[in-house]
């Protein structure tokens, strides 16, 4: 089948897509948004505001039938490529999940879910994203044995690699797991750009100090032209405790009477409350990345937390990209759970470029 098919492009079915974080970055890789999957409504209004992809399904996974998804499979896979992607919630395997997950936890089955798909419609490509901890679960967890099924169907699978996106050009230091997945052959993950020997790191500075200021609980009033540049209030005693700090310190640079007593015992969490630091990429952003109190998600300067527009920003979401919701914690939400714009991008290049060495060495061949 891989061999009849045309210069067709690659068409993307972005399970779990959330508000688009990879559909946005894969788009820009030249590559057509044909369908999401979430449960998130607020998450999927955003992905249709700013991405429009052919088809929206707003439902559990697991109440989605693999018929429905495969019927629309078969409208394009005769002259085009098929991408699957599926970034699952990752709460379960993180380590900012301070209870050990169960295994009855319903998002451990996630993977398999996805699976019900690939092996319905068998896509060209998978590109999978998740927290390291998912690799950690044993060899009898999801990933082992997701991994295992695409290669009995036939894919060329590598080993899943830890990203480090601030190795990508994303001013960010976050930690993900990823795989990715072939039906043509033999495929590799992209190459770091940044770092010693490279470009520069890409820091907190180089993506929001074009922003103009705003007042914590706030926000500017041209939305259009800075859309979500808003900020959650802080109370009088975090407003003092963000006050008595410079960029990229945190609660132990606190005046002894502005400190918490459950931090006096406790060296842990010293991120909490602090201000980024411009000239470094920022901490890895959470789906609580606009207070201050759950970790360095302060502003270098100005006296508040991190706005919504800025969190995109440096998830390198486009600075048009608007999210849609119904509250400031609805919309970091989506922020904190995408996969950065960027580094989407990057492997949307990659999998291009596979295309093309796939051709060059059929011709060739």
């Amino acid at each position: 089948m891989i061999k009849n098919k045309k210069q067709g492009s690659i068409k993307v079915f972005d399970f779990f897509s959330g508000c688009g974080g990879t559909s946005a970055g894969l788009k820009q890789a030249g590559m057509d948004i044909i369908m999401a999957i979430d449960i998130d409504k607020e998450a999927l209004d955003t992905l249709e505001y700013n991405l429009s992809p052919q088809i929206i399904i707003n439902k559990d996974i697991q109440q989605v039938d693999v018929n429905e998804v495969d019927a629309v499979v078969k409208r394009y896979n005769k002259k085009n490529y098929i991408l699957f992607c599926g970034c699952a919630p990752c709460q379960p395997f993180s380590t900012q999940n301070k209870k050990r997950f169960q295994q009855s936890d319903k998002r451990l089955n996630l993977l398999n879910q996805f699976l019900r798909f690939v092996e319905k419609s068998e896509p060209d490509f998978i590109l999978c994203e998740n927290v390291p901890g998912l690799q950690k679960i044993g060899n009898d967890g999801p990933l082992p044995n997701f991994i295992c099924r695409l290669r009995e169907l036939g894919y060329y699978v590598p080993e899943p690699r830890i990203i480090y996106a601030h190795k990508y050009g994303i001013p960010q230091t976050r930690k993900r797991l990823v795989l990715i997945a072939s039906k043509l052959g033999q495929i590799s993950y992209p190459e770091e750009t940044h770092g010693p020997g490279k470009l520069s790191y890409n820091t907190v500075r180089d993506s929001i100090s074009y922003l103009p200021p705003i007042k914590h609980g706030k926000s500017h009033p041209d939305e259009n032209k800075y859309p979500n540049h808003r900020c959650a209030a802080l109370q009088d005693i975090n407003l003092k405790r963000i006050q008595c700090i410079k960029a990229g310190q945190g609660r132990n640079d606190w005046p002894e009477e502005l400190r918490l007593k459950c931090h006096e015992k406790h060296k842990g969490h010293s991120d909490v409350y602090g201000r980024l630091d411009w000239d470094a990429p920022s901490v890895t952003l959470t789906t609580k990345c606009i207070n201050i109190s759950n970790g360095r998600f302060g502003h270098p300067e100005q006296d508040r937390a991190l706005s919504i527009r800025e969190a995109a920003c440096l998830q390198t979401f486009p600075k048009n990209f608007k999210f849609m919701g119904s509250s400031l914690t609805e919309m970091a939400k989506q922020v904190g759970n995408a996969v950065p714009v960027e580094l989407a991008r990057i492997f949307g290049d990659m999998f291009m470029e596979h295309i093309t060495q796939y051709k060059r060495g059929e011709k060739n061949g």
